[in-house]
């Protein structure tokens, strides 16, 4: 049932949200289960750089495992759309801990380097499990009566999206609930991945090199199982396959919205870590910190966003890093913008987010956002690469640039796509009209019947053709106006 806010305290919504049946265990049990995702690329290079002494083999085991989950990932979420979380969800994750199992027996018994990237592929199997509680939030508010179904053409504008109708439109309490669940979700996103490099290499360096491999396989398994055991709000089985495609037409402008921010993410991580040497943990912790306060107070806000303002803003702050490396080489001015920079990126990230969820069918919410994250994902890769190429040249710092020229294209990208959503669609053929004028009432009290109306005699050759407004010509006078016409033509 609907909970209304008026006039109630700034956490009400987060503590509506953890009232739902079983979402507190889901949600801690989802936020076990994406630690790992933090954790698996900073084990890994540690466990293969310390066997082999080479950071490159390194870093090109850890990049095959992101480039196989950017491509099973949405493989792997169709599935747990079209069965069910509970059908799909643990068998993965049991095969990306397998993996990781993999990868540390064959660095310990000196296999072959090729068998690092086939166990490591496995990790692409892992559950989207940020993905899946987001889904899971939209079937838990449908559910309470917190908001209505969201319609599959309300159009897509830069500032978020339009509902087509007020049958499609969601309740103000359900939209705030709705973004109070994908504002909770962004901050524990943005937990995770500070804690999780944290926490891996602490077990790295204080117990073993393979204690960060072998404590994120354990954690995705057992967080997995957790949030697939919570409760009865799973997905229905086979509620996707009905659903046919995706809309890629609206999920196309918000997928390179996704990818220029992952290159916003990447850029900002290689170059600060390039630039700033030891103080780069706690500079990107001060953007994690502004990241997560802001999520919770738009979590608090209640009220929807405009996307193309949120990523003009973030173009605009993240201009203040290249000027703060250019005005100095202190590290502590840096502070301060990338505190802002991190206020700036959870709002465009939900705004995001909360469009997406407005564009897809909520049998496909999962498929969905497993895409988003692939984006995400190959923006940062790129956007790590690039700012590591200029990291090695003369002047480390113009690695800053890419970060607003990535924010800039996102917003292109959201208005190229409003734009071309808002043009007029061609109009459709005109249904078939008769060009006979309209039958008196004595006419039509005469019209003969199907059993008064004489039979045609063999051999006429009369030849029926249906009238369209490429041959005009006479009606037949027997036929209801509101039927398809057709004329009579003899064969002479």
């Amino acid at each position: 049932m609907p909970i209304l806010f008026r006039g109630a305290p700034p956490w009400a919504p987060y503590r509506a949200l953890l009232a739902l049946p079983s979402a507190r265990l889901f949600t801690a049990a989802g936020a076990v289960a994406r630690l790992p995702a933090a954790m698996c690329g900073v084990s890994t290079v540690l466990l293969v750089a310390r066997a082999h002494g080479s950071y490159g083999l390194a870093g090109a085991v850890s990049a095959a495992g992101l480039l196989a989950t950017a491509l099973a990932g949405p493989w792997t979420a169709r599935l747990t759309d079209r069965h069910g979380q509970r059908h799909v969800a643990p068998w993965a994750a049991a095969l990306a801990a397998l993996g990781l199992l993999g990868l540390v027996l064959c660095v310990r018994y000196g296999a072959p380097v090729w068998t690092y990237f086939a166990t490591y592929a496995f990790l692409g199997c892992a559950p989207n499990t940020g993905a899946m509680a987001r889904a899971r939030w939209a079937r838990l508010l449908r559910s309470s009566g917190g908001e209505r179904p969201t319609s599959q053409s309300s159009p897509l504008t830069p500032e978020g999206p339009r509902p087509a109708s007020d049958a499609s439109r969601p309740t103000s309490d359900g939209s705030r609930l709705r973004g109070a669940a994908n504002a909770l979700e962004q901050v524990i996103d943005e937990l995770c991945f500070t804690l999780g490099p944290v926490l891996a290499v602490l077990l790295a360096t204080s117990f073993a090199p393979a204690a960060g491999l072998l404590t994120a396989a354990a954690l995705l398994l057992g967080g997995t199982l957790g949030f697939v055991a919570s409760g009865d709000a799973r997905p229905a089985p086979g509620a996707g396959s009905a659903t046919g495609r995706l809309p890629w037409r609206g999920l196309a402008p918000l997928l390179c919205c996704f990818a220029g921010t992952g290159v916003v993410f990447g850029s900002l991580e290689v170059t600060t870590v390039s630039g700033t040497g030891g103080a780069a943990g706690v500079l990107l912790g001060v953007q994690a910190a502004g990241s997560g306060l802001a999520g919770l107070a738009l979590g608090t806000y209640g009220k929807g966003l405009r996307l193309g303002r949120c990523l003009t803003l973030l173009a605009v702050l993240l201009l203040l890093p290249p000027l703060c490396a250019v005005a100095t080489d202190a590290a502590w001015p840096l502070a301060p913008a990338l505190l802002l920079v991190g206020t700036a990126t959870a709002p465009v990230m939900i705004t995001a987010m909360n469009t997406l969820h407005a564009r897809v069918p909520a049998s496909r919410l999962t498929e969905a956002m497993s895409w988003a994250v692939t984006a995400i994902l190959a923006g940062s890769s790129a956007g790590a690469t690039a700012a590591g190429h200029l990291a090695d040249g003369t002047h480390p710092w113009l690695g800053y640039t890419l970060p607003p020229v990535a924010a800039a294209g996102a917003w292109a990208a959201i208005r190229a796509g409003a734009r071309g959503r808002e043009t007029p669609p061609p109009p459709e053929p005109t249904r078939r009209e008769t060009t006979a004028a309209p039958l008196s009432s004595a006419t039509t009290a005469q019209r003969p019947t199907a059993a008064t109306r004489p039979k045609r005699p063999e051999g006429s050759g009369v030849l029926l053709r249906e009238v369209s407004e490429h041959s005009p010509t006479w009606a037949f006078m027997g036929e209801p106006p509101e039927m398809p016409v057709y004329t009579s033509h003899s064969k002479e």
